[in-house]
């Protein structure tokens, strides 16, 4: 196995600490993008540090505030400094909202966005020009089931961010395979443990307003939604399965790694939804004469 460079964002808890680990343990180096390194977040600089010495592995963490432009150059210009290349950029930070989509403000919608889809766009702009310079390189987006499968209520806000972030992934896809870079969208299903995400979620600012939906016709909604939920979701589900599945992805030799990999113990249908949607990107890209943007090019 050759050792890849990576940088992961979001990496202080949940699919990102659990992927920095593992892909630490396969034997990469790699550096844990997190934000407030030296406050909120010291003690998971703490954890990772700790991890590294006991495993005897290369895991570093690095200042990487995905909402600042200059926090994102900062980052990975100390990466490069440090380790001299680039190879691997996951997409991994987010946040999560639960509540009636009409009680959230546009500037809550926005804030989402910006953590969701605009932070991939400011790491991308950074980080992309050293990978096709380097003629190879791989990107792994971790997108969401709910991007296109079962879409149960109060979630919208998250729902709109994720598929605008997998439908970026999808566009990035066919820009970058003539620079010789890779791309690999990961589809994780609702996991309702082992993360974070559901109990530190967001709620709406506009509470009068959720308040009638909540002791109106919606009455008990919320509740039922999330534990219906968590009883689709199998005793065994493992949030460890994605970072298991992303070592997979990035232990592949180049050219061979799969364009989206499903991790979805309840089967809320993505993998149906996305295998069709897939399938018709690839033919569109051959009718107009574009099928080798399918394929990175191997070799430069």
């Amino acid at each position: 196995m050759s050792k890849q460079v990576i940088v992961i964002t979001g990496a202080s808890s949940g699919f990102g600490a659990l992927t920095a680990r593992a892909l630490a343990k396969a034997g990469h180096p790699v550096y844990a993008g997190m934000r407030a390194t030296e406050d909120r977040n010291a003690p998971a600089v703490a954890d990772a540090a700790e991890f590294a010495r006991e495993n005897n592995v290369d895991l570093s963490s690095v200042e990487l505030d995905v909402a600042s432009d200059a926090s994102v150059e900062a980052g990975v210009a100390r990466i490069i400094a440090d380790a001299g290349r680039l190879d691997v950029i996951i997409h991994n930070a987010g946040h999560m909202s639960f509540g009636p989509a009409e009680a959230f403000t546009p500037e809550q919608f926005a804030e989402l966005f910006d953590i969701n889809v605009l932070s991939t766009q400011r790491v991308n702009r950074v980080a992309l020009p050293y990978l096709r310079k380097q003629g190879k390189g791989l990107v792994v987006w971790v997108s969401s089931s709910s991007s296109r499968g079962g879409t149960p209520p109060y979630l919208s806000p998250y729902f709109a961010a994720k598929a605008a972030m997998d439908s970026l992934a999808v566009s990035y896809a066919g820009e970058l395979t003539r620079w010789g870079i890779e791309t690999s969208i990961i589809v994780p299903g609702a996991f309702t443990k082992g993360t974070n995400h559901f109990a530190h979620s967001g709620s709406p600012a506009d509470t009068a307003r959720a308040a009638e939906y909540n002791e109106g016709p919606y009455k008990g909604v919320p509740e039922q939604a999330l534990q219906g939920l968590a009883a689709l979701e199998p005793a065994d589900a493992d949030a460890g399965a994605v970072a298991a599945a992303i070592v997979d992805v990035v232990g592949k030799p180049f050219g061979t790694r799969p364009f989206r990999v499903h991790i979805d113990p309840s089967e809320d249908g993505a993998e149906i939804v996305n295998g069709v949607a897939d399938r018709v990107r690839a033919e569109l890209f051959r009718r107009i004469g574009l099928e080798d943007l399918l394929k990175p090019a191997v070799g430069n």
